[in-house]
């Protein structure tokens, strides 16, 4: 995943849109890896296992887990990888009214995948974490 997400940042560094991990990893060799791994965006540590507080509290059991927020904090889609995360992002940015995006970068117009009805969320997936699992409707 991190050579796409490198693309999509690089991509989008001028555009309104911000890419924020959870990392489960070991927290020192994370640190160490962090910059041959080229991750230059926000990456919260959470505490080293799978069952760390952010992801217990968000009911995550698979990883990578992707959750697209809109501008309003709303989970808009999830599970997008590669193009379809391109294509959801670039949908929001679209909404936004970001006119370079209007088309997408595919140079076609296409249907975002996997669209999750805009459930409601607290903030950013890593810095509010909503309810366990069945309170927040994920």
């Amino acid at each position: 995943m991190i050579p796409h997400e490198k693309t999509l940042v690089k991509r989008l560094e001028d555009q309104p849109f911000a890419l924020v991990g959870i990392n489960s990893d070991d927290e020192k060799r994370y640190r160490e890896r962090r910059p041959e791994m080229g991750v230059t965006w926000r990456s919260f540590f959470d505490g080293g296992s799978t069952g760390g507080p952010i992801a217990s509290q968000w009911g995550v059991t698979g990883w990578p887990t992707i959750y697209v927020l809109d501008a309003e904090g709303k989970i808009r889609y999830q599970g997008v990888r590669g193009d379809e995360m391109d294509r959801a992002v670039d949908t929001l940015l679209v909404e936004m009214g970001v006119t370079d995006f209007e088309r997408g970068h595919y140079g076609e117009e296409k249907p975002a995948a996997k669209p999750t009805g805009g459930k409601r969320t607290r903030g950013l997936v890593p810095l509010i974490p909503a309810p366990k699992k069945g309170k927040s409707g994920l």
